[in-house]
């Protein structure tokens, strides 16, 4: 009972300091580098670490990276490469040795074909903060641009980010969303509605980092940002004495009384984890990586900064102990239906009187501050997803704060077939858990008549446990995947034209780097070859681009083409039409970020069957005796 007492007593701090944090969302000005001369206008080291990420991936963020609006003679890509260390170079296992090698020297060739900085180190120490320090070394522009390697800039990043730098000396970091362009394990998997709800990161970097904001307190993500050199030599460069040293960094600079600025424009895009596994993995990271600050740098008692400051910070760490209370909501149950402990003394006069009275509040306030950007009961579910995981990992920070490392997590993975994650077997055991409760709870129904009543009341609440459990089964089934990149919504207006010289025009309905869908106004059969005509806002010219085409329906109009790139200067235009315009990601977002009913939401998350539990029987077996 005390358990619950604690998580009820966390849940609700966690609650108020949220709201606190929330209700006066910062909305920033829009600010513009052309409206500030070009004496004023300070140089650039765009920073791409990378460590084991595939060559094709980095490619078309240093693409981007060039394609960026500002001053050439300011502007300077590198690509920074911990997988090419001397260390790894050296290292006794000669097939890692060999390996390691052979990536150094391709990609100094990929970096001398497009004139971009190549830099590598003596020895992997502190991981990507340690990597971006040795550069810092190597470089001298007065701001930092830190890109991760599947983080590709629209043009306008620089153009909107870097005024901010100009008008205030005190502003050492200037933050930017993280907009993934491919669905989670989650939204893939279980809700399969990447393009028409919320993403899971919205709720972060739509709503709190703008809440952050407005109490000086927005704090850098790893990414995305710009950073002052000047303020970044003062504490030594990225801190490295936790795992998320993005965040660290920040709070250090913050404490010096140095200011951050959050603009909410999508102009980066980031791949998401593409497995459950990796999901996790991430997950694990942010939250030992803000438990380590939480031990090991005491925001709560740092003089230097000012106590909204301190809310802000705290609000930000302390969410991520959300597994101990995700876990004793959970369990809790089991503790009356099966052990027969007292939980609660309630009747269900007093559940209506009082519980869903405040359950409705509750909800609305939330609904009010996060509406459009995180639907009801998602929350609920991602942090069953991660809870167990997490807890564990928690613990091993609370034995040695020193302990965790650096973990990149991986991105691109292609899935090649339909599997169960690794991960199910802690879901299996919980399904049986909460079902154990659920035939506890019917027995002590009929055998109690005295506390039926309050015996309803936990069973309810177990059994809503268990649907959610139950649902959750769909997203541990990792889908096949074969496309290598994710394809998202476009809406441009095109011409193809014809072998024959006969014009067409359509509209693109989805498109990726390799290749777009196309709607087209006619019923023509069209050769397997086409040139396709449009507009970019990303180089504000038209662009011509040879297709191939894979398919085509002339009774719909649908055509499907895979763009034939000849040379780098048709590679850059591909990355340029699909991953560099603002516009395009920012209209994305507004279409799936709104508002929807609580029983809508509540349907959407619920909407599962006993399905899943056959699709896990069934993979098992297959995976077993293949």
């Amino acid at each position: 009972m005390w358990i619950l007492f604690i998580a009820e007593i966390y849940a609700g701090i966690i609650h108020f300091l949220g709201c606190f944090i929330n209700v006066f969302p910062l909305n920033r000005p829009e600010l513009l580098l052309k409206d500030y001369s070009a004496d004023k206008i300070p140089t650039v080291d765009v920073m791409v670490p990378t460590y084991n990420e595939p060559e094709d991936l980095l490619e078309i963020t240093l693409r981007a990276a060039l394609l960026l609006e500002y001053p050439q003679e300011k502007l300077h890509i590198h690509l920074l490469d911990d997988g090419g260390t001397d260390q790894k170079i050296n290292q006794k296992d000669k097939k890692a040795a060999s390996q390691a090698l052979e990536r150094r020297h391709s990609l100094q060739s990929l970096c001398k074909k497009l004139g971009v900085q190549y830099h590598t180190r003596e020895k992997n120490l502190h991981a990507k903060a340690g990597n971006i320090n040795s550069a810092l070394g190597h470089t001298d522009s007065e701001l930092i641009v830190i890109l991760d390697a599947d983080h590709v800039p629209t043009t306008d990043f620089l153009e909107r980010t870097v005024p901010w730098m100009i008008v205030d000396e005190k502003v050492f970091l200037v933050q930017s969303p993280h907009f993934m362009a491919n669905p989670d394990p989650v939204e893939r998997n279980y809700f399969s509605a990447f393009t028409r709800m919320p993403s899971e990161n919205d709720m972060f970097y739509g709503v709190i980092q703008k809440g952050l904001d407005f109490w000086s307190s927005s704090f850098f993500c790893g990414s995305a940002a710009v950073l002052k050199r000047e303020c970044l030599e003062l504490v030594g460069g990225i801190a490295g004495d936790s795992i998320t040293e993005d965040a660290e960094t920040a709070l250090e600079l913050h404490s010096l009384g140095y200011k951050s600025v959050y603009v909410d424009k999508p102009m980066i895009s980031g791949l998401a984890p593409e497995t459950f596994a990796s999901f996790i993995q991430q997950r694990i990271r942010w939250a030992q990586g803000m438990a380590q600050i939480l031990i090991l740098k005491k925001p709560f008692l740092n003089k230097g900064l000012s106590w909204y400051q301190k809310c802000g910070y705290m609000s930000s760490i302390l969410f991520w102990l959300f597994p101990f209370a995700r876990l004793t909501f959970l369990l809790s149950p089991l503790g009356y239906l099966v052990f027969g402990l007292e939980l609660i003394q309630a009747s269900i006069l007093d559940v209506f009187a009082y519980t869903i009275p405040h359950v409705l509040v509750t909800f609305r306030q939330t609904n009010m501050l996060f509406g459009k950007n995180r639907w009801p009961l998602v929350s609920e579910l991602y942090e069953i997803l991660q809870c167990t995981f997490i807890f564990r990992a928690l613990i091993t920070v609370v034995r040695n704060p020193t302990q965790p490392s650096f973990v990149v997590t991986p991105k691109g993975e292609n899935l090649n077939e339909d599997y169960v994650s690794s991960l199910s077997n802690i879901f299996y055991w919980l399904l049986i858990l909460l079902g154990i409760g659920s035939v506890a709870g019917v027995y002590e129904f009929f055998a109690s008549p005295l506390t039926r009543e309050l015996t309803a009341i936990v069973f309810t609440w177990n059994s809503f446990n268990f649907i959610l459990c139950l649902g959750l089964l769909e997203v541990l089934i990792e889908k096949k995947q074969l496309r290598k990149h994710s394809r998202l919504p476009a809406y441009d207006k095109v011409k193809v034209s014809h072998s024959n010289g006969a014009v067409y025009t359509g509209h693109l309905v989805d498109m990726s780097v390799e290749g777009a869908r196309l709607d087209m106004d006619c019923t023509e059969t069209f050769p397997d070859t086409v040139i396709m005509s449009l507009y970019t806002n990303a180089l504000n010219e038209e662009i011509q681009l040879t297709c191939s085409v894979r398919y085509q329906n002339a009774d719909s109009g649908d055509v499907r083409v895979a763009f034939d790139v000849a040379n780098d200067d048709e590679k850059s235009k591909v990355v340029a039409l699909t991953l560099c315009d603002s516009s395009r990601w920012e209209s994305f977002q507004k279409r799936r970020t709104r508002q929807i009913s609580y029983f809508y939401g509540l349907r959407h998350v619920l909407s599962v069957s006993i399905t899943p539990i056959f699709k896990h029987i069934y993979m098992k077996f297959k995976q077993r005796y293949q």
